[in-house]
């Protein structure tokens, strides 16, 4: 494996008389970042004591553990109120087992609502109610919610990865590789399934901007024909029906079919919205045009073959990138037992669904991170974020590699250093279910470390 870089950037760990340390490599740091930093600094400098603390700072008392997570929960877009649920659920479960280090856990949680002054307001209030971390969480909106968090000190532990943020802040601790990971190992996934002309559907959005090279370095890294480029359709993020995308994704795959260019497949990244367009895609291809679908974990998932008609939906066959091993996996076994016993019938939580998952692979870690610093030292959003950054490799019970957040664990691309794992599961919809198809892990760190030196 190529070694990892460290990176250094804003830390409020660091000692007091510590010089300030430059980059191994540049990184493109955005200014509303340290705008909002400075910002931070300047209102809350009369408070600072000692080594830049604030008074203040997140701790548990001797017998409780408190903490936070959000999510949209009252919304029609984007939807994720499991998460919050699961969060809710693990801490009956724990405390009913004599809670973490005999302490016990308190979790909060804050409706994100999908818009980016409640995720804002949540994160205010994280640090309002002194939590000492926010974990298992769901928000696009890093730019709104990072800034009061490293204000405070809190660590981000276990966002869904969907921000960029989630990625650069050295507060965030990410148990995912988020899309960039999703994206790459799509590529990966397409070039081992024989595509040799591929199509990519994606939102017009900044963000969707970077899926092309990651899909593309993804392609060459697994063996496909870097003399054919991904073909790039970028789609209204807002779109209520995917025709003309559908259109124009199918003509470029009869162009491939029809010039003996190779084996066509089109790739859908579209969210919430990827059911429609593939609906649209099926509605316009014929039965024997030949072509691949695929996508990625978040833009499909089990519950959306379930009500796009489970065998007969027209995501049969399609390809899935995802982070995790697939539902009728063993490893979920913990997971369920405790959405049995202890969320009370609670309907909002799918065990099936990303984000429920997620958010356990999160508790998962804070529980271990929790039992790492042990009863006799007090729980801070210092002590905890020491934990995370100096401690042991935590494991997730199978569900992921093992996570550690050491400076010589960090992904050395600047647009994401702080991935840790950069693995991903190769999936497919047969009979109206996703199942795995390739046994473990597939490791696309040297796609997203290409697709960097590229940029």
């Amino acid at each position: 494996m190529t070694a990892r870089r460290r990176f250094r950037r804003f830390h409020p760990r660091r000692p007091c008389s510590a010089a300030p340390r430059s980059p191994r490599h540049p990184l493109r740091v955005r200014l509303r970042r340290y705008t909002a930093l400075a910002a931070t600094a300047a209102l809350s400098g009369p408070l600072l004591t000692g080594c830049g603390l604030l008074p203040g700072e997140a701790r548990a008392d001797d017998e409780t553990v408190k903490v936070m997570t959000w999510a949209p929960q009252h919304t029609h877009a984007a939807a994720m109120a499991g998460m919050t649920a699961m969060a809710q659920a693990y801490a009956r479960w724990i405390n009913t087992s004599g809670g973490v280090a005999g302490r016990r856990l308190e979790v909060l949680t804050c409706d994100e609502r999908n818009d980016r002054l409640a995720a804002a307001r949540c994160a205010d209030r994280a640090a309002d109610e002194d939590v000492v971390a926010v974990v298992g969480s769901y928000s696009r909106h890093g730019h709104t919610f990072m800034p009061p968090l490293e204000g405070a000190g809190i660590p981000y532990l276990g966002g869904f990865g969907v921000a960029d943020d989630e990625f650069e802040s050295p507060l965030s601790y990410p148990v995912n590789g988020g899309l960039p990971v999703l994206a790459a190992g799509n590529g990966r996934q397409l070039a081992a399934g024989g595509c040799t002309d591929v199509t990519l559907v994606r939102p017009d959005t900044v963000g969707g901007d970077q899926l092309v090279p990651l899909l593309d370095a993804g392609l060459r890294d697994g063996g496909a024909d870097a003399a054919a480029p991904v073909r790039d359709v970028a789609a209204p993020e807002d779109a209520t029906s995917y025709l003309p995308s559908a259109r124009r994704a199918l003509d470029g795959a009869e162009a491939a079919t029809a010039s003996g260019a190779g084996t066509p497949c089109v790739t859908a990244v579209l969210g919430g919205r990827t059911d429609t367009f593939f609906d649209s895609f099926r509605r316009l291809a014929p039965e024997d045009a030949g072509v691949t679908t695929a996508s990625v974990l978040g833009s499909i998932r089990q519950n959306l073959v379930d009500s796009t008609g489970g065998a007969a939906s027209s995501l049969e066959g399609t390809y899935a990138t995802g982070w995790y091993p697939t539902a009728d996996d063993p490893r979920w076994d913990p997971m369920r037992r405790v959405v049995r016993g202890h969320a009370f019938g609670d309907d909002r939580i799918d065990p099936d669904d990303p984000g429920v998952r997620t958010t356990w692979i999160a508790y998962t870690v804070l529980r271990a991170a929790l039992e790492e610093i042990g009863p006799d030292t007090p729980v801070t959003a210092r002590s905890l974020r020491t934990a995370l950054d100096e401690g042991p490799a935590f494991s997730t019970g199978g569900l992921t590699p093992k996570l550690r957040w050491q400076y010589d664990d960090l992904l050395s691309a600047a647009e994401f250093p702080r991935i840790v794992n950069t693995s991903v599961t190769y999936q497919r919809v047969r009979d109206g279910r996703l199942v795995s198809v390739h046994d473990g892990f597939v490791d696309v760190e040297k796609s997203l470390q290409a697709d960097d030196d590229l940029g």
